[in-house]
């Protein structure tokens, strides 16, 4: 089961005494497909809809706040996905490998940029998943809701490999949203952004600006860990922050403080990411809170006896759900602690039914929180299926995340967005 948001028209809410807001309506569709075996596939994807170059050619671009650099595929020569031609843009400008912009600027990506046979900045880009995107650093002129934001940076990739094809048909580029200072909300120069992702079929929302209505939950502040020494296995530009714990039902962990911190390599930070599916814990934490789960649903769930199915490499706890039942039973809630906050998982959001897999007469669900180890990934990811029907505001000036339970689709309606 994959999921998709279609951009709606934007909408423009101004406040007085405060910036314009741009309020971008987010159209949830549920669309099949085979089941992906990678890790972090991409099932909930918050696509924006803008305009790029002189003029200007119409793009949708996937918004992912686990990633820097914004790119757009420009290989013209491909029929299988949109692209952006900047041969057509009188506006566009490639950067030249010289320019502090590709010598500084590009310092916290992966693979450092490089110069090409025409002395163009050149980028290569690679991400959890194992696909990849290739090509140069350029200028153009990206305009939406109504405003121009000219000289914007982003990679006009012309080659890479995907993992996801289906989903790549689907989109032009990809819209990095970290904190590096080449991202796009960087370099919009926004101090805050907020999202709502809803379940299948109903209107989400995407907000740049303040968020602070009158209408809307008092929001559950946890600050953004920042450190000043580079450190290997450390993401500085991620958004951090300090997971403290683990409940279930109203049951915390028994686990040391120290697991949830990062080691002297920079190893075990906890990121929050929208471009990774379901949440991912290290070890320890993964197997306590296991443990725990298969103790509290001994009555209501039976688990996957066989050790040759792990979902996504990751998820090695499986339930078989009777494909004639009309629901799930009760289950206990999971809460993520944070310094100053706490996440909620509960009900259908603890449990994924993966496609196509029938035992019998079972259907087969698996437990939504994976195994980093299984992975090799040293870090916590708190991915976007935990993150919906919550108000996620990312507050770049005060360097803190805020959450907020609420029904995204309501939220929706409340900037006259409906279903």
């Amino acid at each position: 089961m994959r999921f998709f948001f279609a951009l709606a028209g934007p909408l423009q809410v101004s406040k007085s005494n405060a910036t314009t807001v741009l309020v971008l309506p987010l159209k949830t569709q549920e669309i099949k497909s085979p089941p992906s075996k990678l890790p972090f596939t991409h099932n909930v994807t918050l696509t924006v809809s803008l305009a790029v170059g002189t003029p200007p050619q119409n793009v949708t671009m996937v918004l992912d706040t686990g990633s820097e650099l914004s790119w757009l595929q420009c290989n013209t020569t491909r029929r299988d996905r949109p692209v952006f031609d900047p041969t057509r843009s009188l506006s566009y400008t490639p950067i030249p490998c010289s320019s502090p912009t590709c010598t500084i600027q590009t310092q916290d990506f992966s693979i450092p940029a490089s110069c090409d046979s025409k002395n163009l900045c050149h980028a290569i880009l690679s991400y959890a998943d194992a696909s990849s995107s290739e090509g140069n650093l350029a200028m153009d002129n990206f305009t939406f809701s109504g405003s121009n934001f000219s000289g914007t940076i982003f990679g006009c990739m012309d080659s890479g490999f995907s993992s996801n094809s289906d989903e790549d048909a689907k989109t032009t580029g990809l819209m990095g949203m970290n904190r590096g200072s080449l991202s796009f909300v960087s370099q919009m120069g926004f101090k805050k952004f907020s999202y709502c992702i809803s379940g299948s079929d109903f209107s989400g929302i995407l907000l740049f600006g303040d968020s602070n209505f009158t209408w809307l939950l008092p929001l559950n502040y946890t600050p953004l860990i920042q450190i000043s020494t580079p450190l290997p296995y450390f993401d500085r530009v991620a958004y951090t922050v300090q997971l403290e714990g683990i409940k279930v039902s109203q049951k915390l962990l028994q686990l040391p403080k120290s697991i949830f911190q990062p080691d002297h390599t920079g190893a075990g930070q906890t990121m929050v990411d929208s471009g990774t599916q379901f949440t991912f814990l290290l070890g320890p934490a993964y197997t306590a809170l296991r443990n725990e789960f298969i103790t509290q649903t001994a009555n209501a769930l039976r688990v996957l006896d066989d050790p040759n199915f792990v979902f996504q490499g990751a998820f090695d706890l499986c339930f078989l759900i009777p494909i004639n039942s009309s629901g799930l039973p009760e289950l206990p809630p999971v809460s993520l602690v944070f310094r100053g906050a706490e996440i909620t998982v509960s009900g259908e959001g603890l449990l994924y039914r993966v496609p196509g897999e029938i035992r019998g007469n079972d259907s087969v669900h698996c437990f939504t929180f994976g195994n980093s180890d299984l992975l090799a990934i040293e870090a916590y990811i708190i991915g976007h299926h935990h993150q919906q029907n919550i108000w996620m505001e990312f507050d770049l000036e005060k360097s803190r995340i805020g959450v907020a339970k609420v029904r995204c689709d309501l939220a929706g309606q409340r900037f006259g967005i409906y279903h």
